[in-house]
């Protein structure tokens, strides 16, 4: 068996959870579940990003500590995986304590082989961003952020710095002699561009308790006390502590990762200072760090501030939950940003589920019933294919490519019936194998549809199999074989997905 590691980012919980949330864990969750089709062993892991000035903000806001204030976002996060079917195997929170313990070993051995330093640093830092800005842009006279364009302040203080510049060669040799380390390869360019162009400076991974207090102690010894971990520093190291860092003998431990599935906006501390990181604890790179655009709304970003926030929970009591699901992986290809309607949605519902899929398999079940008592027909010879490109879809993030492989193959099927007719077919006593065939051979194809589709939409998957009647669960080792469900006794159901008006 070969082993998956797969991970969405650590969510922030300043807010409630919202559609870009949703894109990323569907499609690490669609990730999982085919390889586990494939008989992989897969290992998925999502969570929580809990530390940093902007919880400790919004905390204050709501008249809560800060840890309480986690506490009563989290499970809003947990409830939404649940409802859009999220199959992970671990769910980690930065306030875990075992992930805490992880941090301050890390720190501690990084510290001890001289690749953390104590430094005064003197210039700007971005709040909304927790981060220090070498040189702010200025707009309409003000300095801002150069990344945010939101305006920033100037401090002087004493914090402790990790060597990210000492790897820059190592780095971008790295990402040149392995074309899959970054995708799509707009972002992989993105980022050698920048190491080509820019000088990486060393990067500050603490904050004083006096300016911060809500973070990851220090642990003193080895440096001063009164000082917390910088937020990325800490919430990067999930990938590892999950699996039980700094014990690497822990029967848990997987590593490299196989992808760090991640949005656009995180793409530098993922594809710069963590493969860094690694490096300097001696630890090898992830394999690919996937990189998606952003879903937009009337052409903008979504934000609180915009209040074009578009919640799953909402969508999914309209649409239902699979319809979503396949909505996120077909309507966008994968790195680019996309825009999200209702129209949209519609569209994609009554013309790819209703009449597509859900007339097929209505009407196969339906001449089932009519010509042979419900009974899937025996045949000798089939008229239906198999779908091209759905492992290489998969396997390049190109899930338009798996997605249209299988609709194409839907497409055949209703052709088929179109061409073939099978009611005028039922007609003819000579015409009898040619039936079967016709019938027995669609059967067989749902079947295998049933299978393909089970990692973009499992409910619908399962619902299709039952009416289909085969037996027991959805598995790889069930899949095409000509005949296989001859015998089978239909219990054909209610439409898949009835058309919206």
């Amino acid at each position: 068996m070969s082993r998956y590691y797969l991970t969405t980012p650590l969510y922030y919980v300043n807010a409630a959870p919202h559609l870009g949330h949703a894109y990323t864990t569907v499609i690490a969750d669609c990730l999982a579940r085919y390889h586990r089709l494939k008989g992989d062993g897969v290992f998925f892991l999502t969570g929580t990003d809990e530390h940093g000035q902007k919880i400790e903000q919004a905390a204050a806001a709501a008249g809560k500590a800060p840890k309480e204030f986690a506490d009563s976002i989290v499970p809003g996060f947990k409830k939404l995986w649940e409802t859009l079917h999220i199959s992970y195997d671990h769910f980690i929170r930065t306030t875990d304590s075992y992930h805490t313990d992880g941090v301050r070993a890390a720190l501690e051995k990084l510290f001890k082989e001289g690749k953390i330093y104590p430094k005064t640093y003197d210039g700007w830092y971005c709040v909304p961003d927790e981060t220090f800005c070498p040189k702010p842009d200025i707009e309409n006279g003000k300095p801002v952020c150069p990344d945010c364009h939101r305006p920033i302040e100037q401090i002087k203080e004493k914090n402790y710095f990790f060597k990210l510049g000492e790897y820059q060669n190592w780095l971008a040799g790295h990402i040149e002699k392995n074309d899959s380390f970054i995708v799509p390869k707009t972002r992989r360019n993105e980022v050698l561009s920048f190491l080509k162009d820019q000088k990486l400076q060393d990067l500050c991974i603490s904050r004083p308790k006096a300016r911060l207090e809500w973070g990851i102690e220090m642990p003193s010894p080895p440096f001063e006390p009164g000082y917390v971990t910088y937020v990325w520093f800490d919430a990067l190291l999930n990938y590892i502590t999950a699996l039980g860092y700094p014990d690497m003998k822990n029967p848990k431990w997987i590593w490299p990762a196989d992808v760090h599935l991640i949005g656009k906006d995180i793409l530098r501390p993922h594809a710069i200072y963590w493969p860094v990181m690694l490096k300097a604890l001696g630890l090898e790179p992830p394999k690919t760090v996937a990189v998606h655009g952003w879903w937009l709304v009337e052409g903008e970003k979504m934000s609180k501030s915009r209040g074009n926030i578009v919640d799953p929970h909402t969508i999914v009591a309209e649409y239902g939950v699979d319809a979503y699901r396949y909505f996120l992986l077909r309507e966008v290809p994968f790195g680019h940003d996309g825009t999200f309607s209702e129209k949209a949605m519609d569209k994609r519902y009554n013309a790819d589920l209703a009449n597509d899929l859900g007339n097929l398999l209505h009407r196969t079940l339906t001449m089932i019933e009519k010509y042979f008592g419900g009974v899937v027909p025996c045949y000798t010879q089939s008229f239906v294919g198999m779908p091209a490109d759905l492992e290489k879809g998969w396997d390049s993030f190109d899930f338009q490519k798996a997605i249209s492989g299988l609709w194409a193959w839907i497409d055949q099927g209703n052709t088929l019936i179109d061409e073939r007719k099978p009611w005028v077919l039922a007609k003819a006593a000579a015409k009898t194998e040619e039936l079967k065939a016709v019938l027995g051979g669609l059967a067989d194809m749902l079947r295998t549809l049933a299978i393909l589709l089970w990692p973009i939409m499992p409910s619908t998957s399962e619902n299709i199999w039952k009416q289909l009647g085969c037996p027991g669960k959805i598995s790889r080792e069930k899949l095409w074989a000509a005949g296989a469900s001859s015998g089978q006794k239909v219990q054909k159901g209610r439409p898949l997905f009835p058309r919206r008006e």
